[in-house]
This record gives structure tokens, C-alpha cells and sequence, in this order.
């Protein structure tokens, strides 16, 4: 099943107990476009199909019956971008009412036990989207700032709050709803196209969770194979991971790093020894990432003719992307590399990547002399080592 349509099932199977298989889906629209359809599309594995549609009356009210057997995800959609998940149970009576243009974010749903989890979720997601949103503006409205580098550093900061607190109320919130997928498609919702809110490193135990309570109870559902395939991927890469390579904290060498630059050449990461190094993680997607650069070209100008360099590591998922992000950002004066394996790369599990913005000084022997240094930090540390 694609990733797509598993955001689509934002939704919680129960127990069918009603003998009546038809439902009805009713519900009112407020300000209705004249003449506008409402569609019903089932959700069928890897297939999206309109089974049904309806037009909007001018009281905006609209009625869906079908009759149904079992438990089934359907989309009450608009258009491609405003549409509500809904778990349809055999017997159901459900209202929603919702506004015409953002049936994302219903007014109410009522008689769907599936439906109304999933818009608890969201609300909270919303809030954490549009916060995050919030900062994107602050950053634009001061990229011309002399001292973009202070605003970018408490952007950061923010940020890192809002998502912290986004992964550990979805944390609370599999923990909840453990016997329900709910749980597994809560491990993959997203504050951003590509920017997970879990992440299989570093919450490798909530995936596991939910893989054992789910294989029990749904052993044949599709999506529940899937994820036991995932996570007995996951668990193999870290077995294998376990003590290849010292670990990556402060005094150790930093484990080695070998991969192709965009021009397809292979370059290590020990090759830089002889100079001090911001071994950076970071991704085309991750808009954190793209707030620090203009800090790193402050950086690399200030300090690259005293013996600085830049080692850049992208988890991008296309090397497009990956390529695209380096030019509009003008980063081509260091080093990039990538495998293109997301967070899938070889150097999660080797440096224990939790998130991004991620990097590492290194000395000129190639080891670890601090973590994480952004903003105004990183100014201060390279000024501490090459104005001595």
C-alpha cells in the first residue's frame, strides 16, 4: 500500500455488531457552491474509486446510502484536497457538517466512533501545522535581516518545541488507541510533505508496539503486514548497525562516511582530516535545515581560508530534490554526498539521527569536539577555535 492512501486511512476499525448493513452518510454543508457535487470514494488496498455521488442542495444538505457487509474506509471528498477519512461500519447512521471548502476539518461528525478519532488527531495536528507555518513567515519576513542569524536560532528553538510536542502527544496518543489501527497510521502522519512526525530511529519502540498489538488482532490486513515487514527491516539495520563503528559522541572519531557526491563520485569523510569540519545532516525537505544554511555559508566564508570545511549529509529522497535544494540555497562551495535513502540512509543508524537539523564539529584528526552547534553557537565555537 502507498504512502498516499495510507494518510488516507487516517481511520479505526471496530467491531461490526449491527445486523443492518445499510448506512447512511447525511450531513450539511455550509456555504455550498451552486450546484456542486459531493462524491463517495471507497478505499480499496492500492485502489481509490468513486462509488457514489450526490449533488449539494442549496440548503447545502446532501444523503449517501449503500449498503455494506463489513467494516470500509471511505473518502467523502469535494476535490482531490478537501475530503474527510471515514471508517463506515454496517448499520451506521453518520452527519457530518462540515464547511463546503474545508471538509478536512469537519464542524461535527456523529455516529462514526472511527471518524471522530481521527478528527480528534487532527485538531491537535492542525494547531502544530499552522504554529510551524507561523515561523515560516517570520523567517521570510526577515531574510533580508542583519541579524538573521539570532531570529533564525529562536525559530529553531520554537520549532523543535512545536514538534517535540506533536511527537509525544502522538506518542500518548498510540498509547491510547494501542487495539486500533488508529495506532498505525498515526506513525506515519506528517507536519510537512516528507516530514514525519515519528521517526522509525528514533521511536523504534512505538513501531514495534503497534506492530505486535496489530499482527495479533488483524494478521491478514494488508497494512498491518506492511508495517511488520518495516519494522523487522528496521530491527535488522540496527542489529547489524550494533558495533560496527564507534559510537558518535564527543572524543571518538567519527565513524567513517562514503558516498556519492551529485557528480556520482565517492568521497569520504576521513579524506577531510587536516582541517576543522561541520559534518552536517540535513535534507532538501526539511525546512529547519534550509533556515540554518544561510548560518553555514556565514560560517564557511568567515573561517574556510583558516582551514573550515563543510561535509554535508542529505536524507533527500530523490536526487532531484537533494540537487535542487543545494542550488536554491547556494551551498556548492563544500562537500555534499547522499545515498537518496531518506531515513532509510546508512548514516542514521551510524550516527543515531533522532532529527534534523544534525551535526558535528570535528577536529582535524577527525573527532568529535561538539553536536549541534546552530545559530550563533556555531559562530562562537569557530571563533574560539581559530582566533586563539
Amino acid at each position: 500500500m502507498n504512502k498516499k492512501l495510507l494518510l488516507y486511512l487516517f481511520v479505526v476499525i471496530v467491531f461490526a455488531g449491527c445486523k443492518n448493513n445499510v448506512v447512511r452518510i447525511s450531513g450539511t454543508l455550509v456555504s455550498p457552491v451552486s450546484g456542486g457535487y459531493i462524491f463517495l470514494d471507497e478505499l480499496k488496498s492500492n485502489d481509490l474509486k468513486t462509488v457514489d455521488s450526490v449533488k449539494v442542495g442549496n440548503d447545502g444538505k446532501f444523503d449517501f446510502k449503500r449498503n455494506i457487509k463489513t467494516p470500509s474506509f471511505y473518502l467523502l471528498k469535494i476535490k482531490e484536497n478537501n475530503f474527510l477519512t471515514m471508517l463506515v461500519e454496517p448499520g451506521e447512521k453518520i452527519i457530518v457538517n462540515s464547511y463546503y471548502d474545508s471538509l478536512n476539518y469537519p464542524l461535527a461528525v456523529l455516529g462514526s466512533k472511527g471518524t471522530e478519532l481521527m478528527t480528534e488527531y487532527n485538531k491537535t495536528l492542525r494547531k502544530t501545522i499552522n504554529k510551524l507555518t507561523g515561523l515560516n513567515k517570520i523567517y521570510t519576513q526577515n531574510a533580508e535581516s542583519p541579524n538573521l542569524s539570532q531570529v533564525m536560532a529562536s525559530l529553531d528553538s520554537l520549532a523543535n518545541i512545536y514538534l517535540n510536542e506533536i511527537n509525544l502527544y502522538t506518542k500518548n496518543y498510540i498509547d491510547k488507541n494501542i487495539l486500533s489501527l488508529v495506532s498505525l497510521v498515526a506513525l506515519y502522519q506528517q507536519v510537512a510533505p516528507n516530514v514525519y512526525i515519528m521517526n522509525p530511529t528514533r521511536d523504534l519502540r512505538y513501531f514495534v508496539k503497534v506492530d505486535s498489538s496489530l499482527s495479533i488482532l488483524y494478521p491478514e490486513y494488508e497494512p498491518v503486514t506492511s508495517l511488520h515487514g518495516q519494522v523487522q527491516e528496521f530491527l535488522a539495520n540496527t542489529k547489524g548497525e550494533t558495533g560496527s563503528a564507534p559510537a558518535a559522541r564527543n572524543g571518538n572519531v567519527a565513524p567513517e562516511i562514503s558516498l556519492p557526491t551529485p557528480e556520482g563520485d565517492t568521497i569520504k569523510l576521513s579524506s577531510t582530516r587536516g582541517s576543522i569540519v561541520l559534518l552536517d545532516f540535513w535534507a532538501s525537505w526539511c525546512t529547519p535545515c534550509r533556515m540554518e544554511n544561510p548560518n553555514l555559508i556565514k560560517a564557511y566564508n568567515l573561517y574556510n581560508k583558516k582551514g573550515f570545511n563543510i561535509f554535508q549529509v542529505s536524507l533527500d529522497k530523490t536526487k532531484e530534490a537533494w540537487i535542487k535544494g543545494i542550488q536554491n540555497d547556494q551551498l556548492g562551495k563544500w562537500i555534499h554526498v547522499s545515498d537518496i535513502q531518506y531515513w532509510n540512509s546508512v548514516v542514521v543508524p551510524l550516527y543515531k539521527i533522532e532529527s534534523i537539523p544534525c551535526n558535528f564539529l570535528l577536529d582535524k584528526e577527525g573527532r568529535i569536539i561538539a553536536s549541534n552547534l546552530r545559530g550563533e553557537q556555531l559562530q562562537t565555537k569557530l571563533a574560539e577555535l581559530f582566533n586563539k
